[in-house]
């Protein structure tokens, strides 16, 4: 689903008044454990609550929160309203009814605290471990990153870190991949493009917007699912019709450029000045310098494209 808001960067004073202003509606919270990060949610909206109950484990009720997500329903303003603290961490969602945004941007402030505090960068993409070794999947939306992040975790020897949005610690050696979220966030025609997964979907509760957060390991099984991966491989995905290359190997400086082309492959980034553009382009820079880079055009059927990603992964 591509994106369709915007962020109003707001001051800490203006975050007050709107707490003010909403305090008395608050009635569920919930905090989450996004890697390390203790980021709390607060919604009049039940379903919400559910949903991130489901997607992401639970922080103790009595760790102090690095950020909040505001989340309400309110007939007197317009749909998608969002407003963003970047000095509090502190994000308000209105009329957002679409919880794929709702938990990226809950990601976003987790990478916001991180990046800034850590040196902890956070990616928008999918982390496999394959006989371990991690592959990552980085895609603008409708390029195929969830169907070839899944098509991999067919393997006997595919482990899911993560499908959608995960976190890089780098050093000396090779990079540390870790994964940020309990359950996924999927769409209902997973189980039409690999068969393996109809069960899943079978199981699953939809949203209005046609996604639900499951339960992998119901397919994969506990082992599954592991907390994180060393990095080795990255492969960067576009469909283009007009280019009949279908796998180009990439340089350090060609990739960042294909994500700078892009917006990094993310359009859940909160605050997009000159300095964290910079902080993100220099850590996408070391990456790809520790790691093998494939563009693979993603012309054919997923199971054409498939084959080509796992010609570059798999080994005998």
């Amino acid at each position: 689903m591509s994106t369709h808001y915007s962020v109003q960067l707001i001051s800490p004073e203006e975050k007050d008044s709107l707490y003010e202003n909403y305090e008395n509606r608050f009635l569920y919270t919930n905090k989450a454990d996004i890697y390390g990060c203790c980021i709390k949610l607060i919604t009049d909206v039940e379903r919400i609550k559910n949903e991130w109950e489901d997607n992401f484990y639970t922080m103790d009720e009595h760790t102090r929160s690095h950020g909040r997500l505001v989340v309400l329903e309110e007939p007197k303003q317009p749909a998608n309203t969002i407003k963003y603290d970047p000095y509090t961490k502190t994000a308000f969602l209105i009329n957002v009814d679409y919880y794929g945004w709702i938990k990226s941007i809950a990601l976003a402030v987790a990478g916001d605290v991180l990046e800034d505090e850590h040196q902890i960068y956070s990616v928008h993409g999918a982390a496999i471990d394959v006989g371990s070794t991690g592959i990552s999947i980085i895609a603008p939306s409708g390029t195929g990153k969830t169907t070839h992040s899944w098509g991999l975790l067919r393997l006997p020897n595919g482990r899911l870190v993560s499908d959608d949005w995960y976190f890089v610690r780098l050093s000396s050696r090779e990079p540390l991949a870790f994964g940020s979220e309990k359950n996924c966030y999927i769409e209902a025609d997973i189980g039409k493009i690999w068969n393996e997964y109809e069960r899943l979907v079978d199981k699953a509760t939809f949203d209005q917007k046609g996604r639900a957060v499951v339960n992998v390991r119901w397919i994969v099984g506990a082992g599954g699912v592991i907390p994180m991966t060393t990095m080795k491989t990255v492969i960067l995905l576009k469909r283009d019709f007009q280019d009949p290359n279908i796998v180009t190997p990439l340089g350090a400086d060609e990739a960042v450029d294909y994500l700078l082309a892009n917006d990094f492959c993310n359009p859940h980034q909160l605050v997009k000045d000159k300095r964290k553009t910079a902080l993100r382009k220099e850590f996408f820079r070391k990456l790809f310098k520790k790691t093998d880079v494939y563009l693979v055009n993603t012309t054919g059927t997923p199971q054409e494209t498939q084959t080509e990603i796992r010609a570059l992964v798999v080994t005998e």
